[in-house]
């Protein structure tokens, strides 16, 4: 058994490193703030403000840029702000049909980034690829800031090798995918810490780190890509359930489609992936004669305003708008967050019909919630790989009071 003295000093050190995380938080929602801003927003005392940014400075996390002169009394207030490149995170974002890796500040600021759009080839290939993209990033950093560098974060689809069909992809090349753990292998290969998620918990991690979670720390949130994903933010963390698949909408069953183009399911039900998805609509234009090989060529179509592109959002808030509604029965947010791995107007029409068709199938005594567009876009499965490793450092997560400062997925934890 552990000494009463012991366990004390274990959860003081806790307290203490969330109180700083609190601190970071509020910088990154208001910034720049001065020390009794930070105060009031974190319910802490001054001095233990001011002991907690003293520590902040050192390790290089903040800056001072100025004083507030306007509507003060006495000696003007420090301004603190978060610094830009007081920490690094690498991101490496995999897809069925595509991946990436990318350099983003702790400002959130993508500095680098090198694409590969194609059909994801074997594990062993996807590591060489990716080292050699992690090489090239870390060059744009110096000595002194790679020290600085929180990790690498690793977004991906869990079972790569699954739902094949109702993507129209090979099954060759990703059944391989199923037996291996690609953030160890990369951990081992780039000798750095390394943090994975599913790609839906990822990008919801990015807008709960940069985007939308800077004003409200509960949201469900919805990205519509090659396939569908999402994730849930609750009290200001990324609920994962027991195998990381929580806010997983993708694999809900809904009624089979009616487009001439869909791949009838074997059963009863289909699942919403099949038709809420970016390669469900290339699936529907190639039926329609469109030449769909990469995401230009998606995004030339969704530019020509096609039939093809109308009917299948027809059939996609089809299906969405009641499987969502049943999510909300479940997590009772205010608030959903949709975004896309694609633009072209395409996101603000289906914003548009969506809350049209979930304000029509609201059950009596039940409202909709608040429709909100997402902050990055295309960037938001890369943004959210290399968020990773700065949430995981830098949030202020409520198990940290406990001393559950890691997570299933992490491979490594660093501290700064």
């Amino acid at each position: 058994m552990r000494s009463p003295h012991i366990g004390q000093g274990s959860n003081s050190a806790n307290v203490r490193r969330y109180n700083e995380r609190l601190l970071l938080q509020a910088l990154r929602r208001t910034e720049p703030a001065s020390k009794a801003d930070l105060a009031r927003q974190a319910n802490l005392t001054n001095t233990a403000v001011g002991s907690i940014i003293a520590s902040l400075g050192e390790a290089g996390l903040i800056e001072f840029t100025g004083r507030r002169l306007e509507g003060q009394r006495g000696q003007p207030a420090s301004l603190i702000r978060l610094h830009p490149r007081g920490a690094f995170g690498i991101g490496v974002r995999l897809d069925r049909t595509s991946m990436e890796t990318v350099l983003v500040s702790f400002a959130g600021e993508m500095l680098a980034r090198r694409a590969h759009d194609m059909v994801l080839p074997h594990p062993a290939k996807v590591l060489e690829i990716v080292h050699d993209d992690i090489q090239k990033i870390l060059q744009m950093l110096t000595p002194h800031e790679r020290e600085r560098l929180a990790g690498v974060g690793v977004a991906q689809p869990y079972n790569l090798g699954s739902w094949l069909r109702e993507l129209g992809l090979p099954a060759d090349t990703f059944r391989a995918w199923d037996g291996v753990d690609f953030a160890g292998e990369l951990g081992r290969a780039v000798s750095l810490p390394v943090f994975s998620e599913n790609d839906g918990n990822a990008a919801a991690i990015a807008e709960l780190f940069y985007g939308y979670g800077r004003q409200s720390d509960d949201f469900l949130y919805l990205f519509v890509g090659p396939a569908i994903g999402g994730g849930i933010a609750v009290d200001g963390d990324c609920l994962r359930g027991v195998s990381g698949n929580a806010g997983d909408i993708g694999v809900m069953p809904v009624p089979p489609s009616r487009l001439p183009s869909a791949l009838q399911p074997s059963g009863q039900w289909d699942i919403l992936l099949s038709r809420a998805s970016l390669n469900a609509l290339a699936r529907h234009l190639r039926y329609s004669g469109e030449s769909i090989e990469k995401r230009a060529d998606l995004e030339a179509c969704l530019a020509r305003d096609l039939p093809a592109v109308n009917e299948w959002i027809d059939d996609c808030i089809d299906a969405l708008a009641p499987a969502l509604r049943s999510m909300l029965c479940v997590l009772d947010v205010a608030v959903v967050i949709l975004d896309a791995d694609v633009d072209c107007g395409l996101l603000s029409t289906l914003m548009t019909r969506l809350r049209t068709a979930m304000v029509a199938a609201a059950p009596e005594a039940r409202g909709t919630p608040e429709l909100v567009q997402g902050t990055f876009g295309p960037d938001a499965g890369a943004l959210g790989a290399a968020t990773l490793p700065m949430f995981f450092n830098f949030s202020p997560r409520t198990g940290i009071l406990k001393g559950a400062g890691t997570t299933p997925q992490e491979v490594t934890h660093v501290q700064f």
